[in-house]
């Protein structure tokens, strides 16, 4: 609990993000909800979709470009001559095939960047915690998405943040089903998301993230077929 503490939520309108932003509705008093550019190729989606769901709930949405961070690298995410995995290239339960997966969507130190500009937003705000979306899930393959992270990383905020910024998410010891059914409770509107890596007019359905999202929608019984251009 946070005893309703200010906070500022990372929103980038995925299933992770936006059931945390709803529960950092329950629990404290959101003073900004941030989105980041990168130049991802999912970029106009998120934003447009983070920004309804903020707005719907009245929170201030704010879009921070980081234009620098998509030459970095050679990531499938953000680079137009490399394919982001989809299809058998793309495995929920195979280690080596999704070790390969996570290695080609890769943006570097990407979640770093994200909660040390949050937490610049947040300090001055005098805001006392950033709401990010990890998962035990993803954690797996994506360190940046573990418990060992957050820790590490909110005790580098006691040194660097005058007000020493907290982290706390919700979903951090959950899988994707588990991170569903929280957001059934919160009545989150699934239908408003977007958890594609692509940026069509439908989820996409074949990249990892869509595939995570629609497998745990099927556990939950949600029908969200029609959101998807492959199901």
């Amino acid at each position: 609990m946070l005893g309703k503490k200010d906070s500022v939520v990372l929103l980038s309108a995925g299933l992770d993000s936006t059931v945390n932003f709803f529960a950092a509705l329950q629990e404290s008093q959101v003073q900004l909800a941030l989105t980041f550019d990168y130049g991802q190729k999912a970029a106009v989606k998120e934003i447009e979709r983070a920004r309804v769901i903020a707005a719907s709930q009245k929170i201030k949405h704010l879009v921070v470009n980081i234009p620098w961070l998509k030459d970095l690298g050679q990531s499938s995410l953000t680079h137009s001559n490399v394919a982001i995995p989809t299809g058998k290239k793309v495995s929920l339960d195979n280690k080596q095939i999704a070790s390969a997966a996570a290695k080609s969507v890769w943006v570097p130190n990407r979640n770093g960047v994200f909660l040390n500009i949050a937490a610049s937003f947040a300090e001055s705000l005098s805001a006392e915690v950033i709401i990010p979306g990890f998962n035990r899930e993803e954690a797996a393959t994506f360190p940046d998405n573990s418990l060992d992270f957050i820790r590490a990383v909110r005790k580098s905020f006691s040194y660097s943040t005058h007000n020493g910024i907290d982290i706390h998410c919700y979903t951090i010891a959950m899988d994707k089903i588990e991170i569903v059914e929280l957001g059934k409770k919160l009545n989150v509107p699934f239908d408003q998301l977007w958890p594609c890596y692509q940026a069509h007019e439908l989820w996409c359905g074949e990249c990892e993230s869509c595939k995570r999202a629609k497998r745990a929608f099927l556990a939950a019984r949600l029908e969200l077929r029609h959101l998807f251009e492959k199901y």
